[in-house]
């Protein structure tokens, strides 16, 4: 019979935001074909995780996706939810939060900045480098820092059967960025699987990872999660008349948005730096100062996506996904309620 390790990850009770953790568990089995319903769960101190307290500290983990390890031989990373003893999600368990739906499709850009000894990869040991502008999707040793890790998680990501779709270096020096396709609550467990990757990745040149919104003050740009989204209405449908209603509802729910989008975001969204002012809401056709960024192909024939600019860099994408998907019930069910309305209108001038 084979033994199998399975690299258990989960979220902590850490706050403002939460950090990765994982252990490894060995499971005899004469084979393993990605069936998460065969994973037990297993217990862990979450006195040790700012989860429970040390006279009752047992939670529990169940998997809720699984990823073959390209690192380790007969390996796979299996993301969880933390449950309580009882089998009630614990309340750090923002995943159990909303109802799964592959309807709802989320495209993350994953920005972070590789640092080490406090400060970004390729600044000088004194001063700054120059001024911001070369370095986006640049190439050279001059323009660009950390190449090589960013690749190596690149292909490990890949490997590993998660839906990374691209990588660019960003505005800051030592800044990049990836981005994670999915539909529903995989799109979340793939960007969590990917930032895991990413640490223990960099683990390996001594780098430390930043997902800090804003790890270096001054004029340079700082770090989000852009988060584009859509639906099978706004996909194939769509109109101006619910696209207006998705504007309408985000305009009303910002402040709830942002609660959501991760601490410190203040520092990120001043108005500057390709961001709009956290205190204020705003969309426009491809705007980048923007809280909603409306691609041009959208707004050709309003049929498409969204981009939401405001989730910072070390937003939790499961907090992100529910706050987008309960705003944007609201505003189907006003496009809704204002094209019944405007049939009756018609009916009745007509009769």
């Amino acid at each position: 019979m084979a033994k199998f390790k399975f690299e258990y990850i989960w979220l902590d009770g850490y706050k403002p935001e939460p950090n990765l953790r994982s252990k490894t568990k060995v499971i005899d089995m004469d084979f393993f074909h990605g069936d998460i319903k065969v994973l037990p769960l297993w217990a862990y101190d979450g006195s040790s995780t700012k989860q429970a307290e040390g006279r009752f500290s047992d939670c529990i983990l169940k998997p809720v996706s699984v990823y073959p390890d390209p690192a380790r031989n007969n390996a796979f990373l299996v993301m969880c939810e933390v449950l309580n003893p009882d089998m009630t999600p614990h309340e750090t368990n923002f995943r159990c939060t909303f109802q799964d739906d592959e309807d709802y499709w989320f495209g993350f850009e994953q920005e972070y900045v590789l640092t080490q000894d406090n400060m970004p990869l390729g600044f000088p040991k004194q001063g700054y480098p120059r001024p911001q502008g070369p370095y986006y999707c640049s190439v050279g040793v001059e323009n660009c820092a950390g190449r090589e890790l960013v690749e190596e998680h690149f292909d490990v990501c890949l490997d590993a059967g998660l839906n990374i779709t691209g990588i660019n270096a960003e505005v800051l020096l030592g800044q990049w960025e990836f981005q994670i396709f999915g539909k529903g609550k995989r799109a979340a467990d793939d960007l969590w699987v990917a930032r895991y990757l990413l640490h223990r990745t960099a683990e390996q040149y001594g780098v430390k990872v930043e997902f800090h919104p804003k790890p270096i003050k001054g004029d340079w740009n700082g770090s989000g999660m852009h988060t584009n989204f859509s639906t099978g209405e706004m996909r194939d449908k769509g109109g101006k008349e619910i696209f207006d209603a998705i504007f309408e509802k985000f305009a009303l729910y910002h402040a709830e948005h942002i609660h959501d989008y991760g601490s410190d975001n203040d520092l990120r969204l001043t108005g500057l730096h390709e961001t709009q002012a956290i205190d204020k809401f705003s969309y426009g056709v491809s705007d980048r100062g923007a809280s909603i960024r409306i691609p041009v192909a959208t707004a050709q024939d309003w049929v498409g996506y969204l981009e939401d600019r405001r989730p910072a860099s070390h937003a939790d994408p499961y907090r992100v996904i529910a706050r987008i998907m309960k705003t944007l019930g609201h505003a189907f069910e006003s496009a809704a309620s204002n094209g019944k309305a405007a049939k009756k209108s018609k009916a009745a001038v007509e009769n």
